[in-house]
């Protein structure tokens, strides 16, 4: 009798296991369902943030490119990341390029980059930081409009000297009381301008013999 107890005792607990190891797998690939659905919707939002959709005509969430090796330690990433590309009526209006800047006062800040066909910025986000709440943290939209600064600018306007926030003699301004994280923003944002001039052509699909650079 106590043999068939155990038995009975252990198919129970077989079962037990069985059923929540199966509920676990539900919930998991039900959970993994919404946090894609998530990421996408929050990934499409920042898109078009920076290329509102009444510029484009495609999805600028598929349409990508690979960063090119070359560009990836200018870029402050280890690994080829997607370059989104805007586009209207088939040409590429505007590309969105991942990009760190990895001095920041409390380490990397992840932002992307749009920039217009003419080398201007469409806009910028930081998308991941580590910064000090109320100091650092100004470089997110909802905390402060302090990144909206960089609309319209370019490598030319303000002038290479003067990429750099007003403490450096640059024209952008700094947060009080920190200076640290606009900087290496700032810094980050003139860099992918360059990556994004020196690569124009691979990037807006522009022929090679409309210019010297073909990406490679």
């Amino acid at each position: 009798m106590l043999g068939a107890s155990i038995s009975k005792n252990s198919l129970l607990l077989g079962v037990f296991a069985l059923v929540t190891a199966g509920v676990l797998a539900l919930t998991n690939v039900s959970t993994r369902d919404r946090i894609a659905q998530a990421e996408r919707a929050a990934a499409e939002k920042a898109l078009y943030e920076l290329v509102p959709a009444s510029r484009v005509d495609n999805d600028l969430l598929h349409d990508t490119l690979p960063t090119p090796v070359s560009m990836l330690p200018a870029l402050g990433i280890d690994t080829p990341e997607a370059i989104h590309r805007a586009r209207n009526n088939g040409q590429v209006i505007a590309v969105i390029m991942p990009a760190v800047a990895p001095d920041g006062y409390s380490g990397d800040i992840r932002i992307i980059v749009g920039v217009n066909r003419d080398g201007s910025i469409a806009g910028v986000r930081a998308l991941a930081h580590k910064e000090t709440p109320g100091l650092g943290d100004k470089v997110d939209l909802a905390k402060s409009d302090w990144i909206l600064g960089f609309n319209g600018k370019s490598l030319g306007e303000p002038p290479a000297e003067k990429w750099a926030v007003k403490k450096d003699g640059g024209v952008f301004d700094q947060f009080t009381g920190a200076t640290i994280t606009p900087r290496a923003v700032t810094a980050q944002v003139k860099r992918v301008l360059q990556q994004v001039a020196k690569h124009r052509n691979l990037l807006f699909d522009i022929p090679a013999e409309a210019g010297e650079d073909n990406g490679e």
